[in-house]
């Protein structure tokens, strides 16, 4: 018996040893050297570069600062935010020396490589204008900093030696309205195959029929390198895996008879489970190429089995299931890890999110990161990919509209290609408030070559774009109407009219709300205001603030609430990102943005537990703001909010009633829509919040009852006013990560008085050592004007929080983290690395 199943195992490994033969892919992360200095001999084989930066890809040269006013100052007119004249925004792009030229270096053998064989680079992304050299040879050329690209490098790598790699990178200064980043950002892979091949991105997949009992899949395989002689002598064989690895179907063809390199297959899974945001159930396609009885190529195909449909005056269905977009639009940028991609970084976003009931992400406005597409699919989170933030016009100088006609259909193809088997991909948009929407010539016709692109690329999938002219696009050039879902970012008020003028009868917020707050700052008195500015350069978290053209996040929730056409939105934004510091456009040091539910340091604001109550009812939500800790405010007036999932809820001030309050659900779009704004008009409010607005402070103990429809006490709340600082609190998201040098724990840092309670006032300098399998990679504070270094281990918290980041390396071992401050204990922590 024991003979038997080594003989298996033999064969197994056998089989294994001929797929790693026939394709190899390399990651090239290590190894590289780095410079700012520019010179065309950087390019030659042979260059000594020792005396530049050692760096490991991906890398973001910019985000280890310095911080400056001077770093890309732009004085332009934002018309989109309304503005006429010229004006300086400095911290536009968030204030690090992104602009300019950098080139990277790699001495690398490729041992997979030899005489008949081919070989691919892929650059999953390098911010910009890349320029790719091989053993001295210039082999590519890609403008988009966003897009990942490939160069068929075969005749330009040396077999059994080491070749060299060159990449010159130049950003442009007025070619971004937030921070870009700067670098080789995203990974590398070197991928060598035999003379008969499937591509990259050979392989597109669809389930045109699905059924309790049946899915239909259909599969289009490219291959390429064959011998016109030898058409007749390729088969393809295609194993169907589920998502415990066992074999549920399997399919023999030949080349299709109607297309040139394609083998086109119809393949059969019973009982399919499907992909949903609630269970995220992967299928994997397994290819095998044969000329005759020879390998030749293994490709692998990771996808989902699910329809999505949108139905005129009735909304989206995702496997039948109705379902409205709970969707945030984010930023590419990891807060202090900058651009530089990092699959804990990203997946810790994502957990955040879906803990809020969040269920899609726009990649506003950009192309994502192959490992937020793979951990959407694996976590069950929709993606909505995003293309360009301008066509032909221009909202930068030194913008995409200088290379739109020469450059758009390929980066689409690119897009589409890379992410069309991807079950989170539920929608493409191929604009965000594109200038082109007021041309009533060319507007509509860039719209439609760009829908046409999708279309043909992949015709599964509804086309969108973010609006922000309904004027323009729904009465005079008539761009709405022809796209598949019309896509509005803000103006909530009116929805029902360009619903009714719409032909689709389906109205998306495809950017919303716009609210802006700083974590644990309060300002009074608590009034709804536009664009307010205040000497500290922070917004208040009462959420009651938000910019000229947007609203509060009940101004949109109400419409989508209130009509099925009405399917959904992506909220303006679930994190905080680099740049854009509106409504502080001029005033240095702000270099971040206000509006993210969760600040820069990945950490909540109160918004995000107005959010949770509303879009997730399996996880109890009662939460109360503000602080409780007010020296010289006693006997004043400070209101107090509770965000609950509850409907009702009882206030008490150091035992005392406040009174009940209770959500008023007669409110409806309808009814407040002539409703006009003003500072204290709170109406929407009223039937997602509950205020009580003339409680005076004293201190003490705030605490909340909250009671069910029924009128039963059912959960409360305490918030209590702080003592004088006392020790450090440090808490990880993950006490146990992978010993691979890549992976990250994020720790909480909270200063607490000696009760535990957050002290909400505390801006105590930390400072951070540690021992063992690890570093310290990066700090950040959700402070929007603090010009501290991230990569620094020193930094003030903000008030009396901030977020520690430690990385492994690749011993397993512990790391030990060390938290010291004046004045207060120290705190330690220990995360296992395996």
């Amino acid at each position: 018996m024991k003979r038997v199943i080594l003989s298996l195992l033999s064969v197994i490994l056998m089989a294994f040893s001929v797929e790693a033969q026939v394709r190899s892919e390399q990651l090239l992360e290590k190894g590289w050297h780095f410079t700012r200095e520019d010179s065309a001999d950087f390019s030659r084989v042979g260059y000594d570069d020792s005396k530049w930066q050692e760096v490991v890809v991906p890398h973001d040269w910019a985000i280890y600062g310095p911080f400056s006013i001077n770093n890309d100052k732009q004085n332009v007119a934002i018309t989109q935010d309304g503005q006429k004249e010229a004006m300086e925004h400095a911290g536009r792009t968030g204030g690090l020396p992104f602009v300019g030229v950098g080139w990277y270096r790699l001495d690398f053998e490729a041992p997979a490589f030899e005489e008949g064989k081919r070989a691919t680079i892929l650059f999953d992304g390098a911010m910009s204008h890349a320029r790719v050299y091989v053993n001295g040879e210039e082999v590519g050329f890609w403008r988009y900093g966003y897009n990942s690209f490939h160069f068929d490098i075969t005749d330009y790598l040396k077999a059994g030696e080491v070749n060299e790699l060159a990449v010159r990178l130049e950003n442009k200064p007025e070619s971004s309205r937030w921070y870009p980043g700067a670098g080789i950002y995203r990974n590398v892979h070197l991928i060598v195959t035999e003379d008969v091949y499937v591509p990259v991105w050979g392989t597109q997949l669809t389930t045109p029929r699905v059924s309790e009992e049946l899915a239909l899949v259909e599969l289009r395989t490219k291959v390429n390198g064959y011998a016109e002689s030898d058409r007749d002598n390729l088969r393809i064989k295609t194993t169907i895996f589920d998502a415990e690895g066992k074999a549920v179907a399997e399919a023999i063809d030949a080349l299709s008879r109607y297309e040139d390199s394609m083998f086109e297959q119809k393949i059969d899974v019973e009982n399919p489970k499907l992909w949903s945001v609630e269970s995220p159930t992967l299928y994997t396609a397994q290819s095998e190429i044969y000329l005759g009885e020879e390998l030749k190529d293994v490709y692998t195909t990771r996808f989902g089995i699910r329809t999505i449909e949108i139905i005129p005056d009735k909304g989206m269905f995702i496997n039948g299931v109705e379902t409205k977009f709970k969707g945030v639009c984010n930023h590419h940028d990891l807060g202090p890890l900058g651009a530089a991609v990092n699959d804990a970084a990203i997946r810790r976003q994502i957990r955040i999110m879906k803990e809020m009931g969040c269920n899609a992400i726009r990649t506003s406005h950009n192309m994502p990161a192959p490992e937020l597409v793979r951990a959407c699919d694996e976590m069950g989170m929709m993606l909505m990919p995003e293309t360009f933030d301008e066509w032909r016009t221009a909202k930068l100088s030194n913008g995409y509209h200088n290379y739109f006609d020469e450059w758009a259909e390929r980066d689409l193809v690119n897009l589409i290609h890379n992410y069309r088997n991807n079950p989170s991909v539920v929608m493409w948009c191929i604009g965000n408030e594109v200038p082109d929407q007021g041309d009533i010539v060319w507007g509509p016709k860039l719209a439609r070559f760009l829908q046409d692109i999708c279309h043909r690329e992949d015709p599964t999938r509804p086309v969108t774009q973010g609006m922000d002219q309904p004027d323009n696009v729904v009465i005079i050039t008539n761009m709405a109407a022809m796209m598949d879902v019309a896509g509005f970012n803000y103006r909530p008020h009116r929805y029902a009219e360009n619903y009714l003028r719409l032909p689709q009868q389906i109205i998306l917020g495809s950017e919303t709300a716009s609210t802006v707050s700083s974590r644990g700052v309060y300002k009074f008195p608590v009034e709804r205001r536009s664009m307010a500015t205040y000497d500290d350069h922070q917004s208040s978290s009462y959420d009651v603030e938000h910019c000229g053209w947007s609203n509060l996040p009940e101004d949109d929730w109400i419409w989508h609430d209130d009509y099925a056409w009405g399917i959904g939105e992506f909220v303006w934004t679930g994190f905080d990102y680099l740049g854009e510091p509106t409504p502080y456009y001029t005033d240095w040091p702000s270099h971040s943005s206000l509006f993210g539910i969760v600040d820069l340091a990945g950490l909540p604001k109160d918004r995000y537990y107005l959010y949770r109550s509303h879009w997730n009812k399996d996880v109890e939500t009662l939460h109360i703001l503000p602080h409780w800790t007010w020296p010289g405010r006693e006997g004043e007036t400070t209101p107090i909010f509770v965000y609950t999932n509850y409907p009702s809820a009882e206030l008490f001030i150091n035992g005392v009633s406040q009174g009940v309050r209770t959500k008023d659900l007669s409110i409806t779009a309808e009814g407040t829509m002539e409703e006009p704004e003003t500072a204290t008009s709170f109406k929407r409010q009223q039937r997602y919040r509950l205020m009580w607005m003339d409680t005076k402070y004293q201190p003490g103990e705030v605490k909340v009852v909250a009671y069910d429809k029924d009128g039963n006490a059912v959960a409360e709340q305490v918030v209590r006013t702080a003592g004088k600082p006392h020790h450090i609190e440090l808490v990880a998201d993950r006490s146990t990560i992978k010993a691979d040098g890549r992976d990250l724990s994020f720790i909480t840092v909270r200063v607490v008085d000696k009760d535990g309670n957050l002290c909400p006032d505390a801006q105590h300098l930390v400072e951070y050592s540690v021992k063992g399998a690890g570093f310290y990679r990066a700090g950040a504070s959700g402070n929007p004007v603090s010009l501290e270094l991230f990569h620094e281990p020193r930094m003030k918290v903000f008030n009396g929080m901030m977020t520690a980041i430690v990385q492994s390396n690749e011993t397993a071992g512990e790391i030990t983290l060390t938290a010291k401050a004046k004045g207060l204990k120290s705190a330690k922590i220990v995360i296992k690395t395996e």
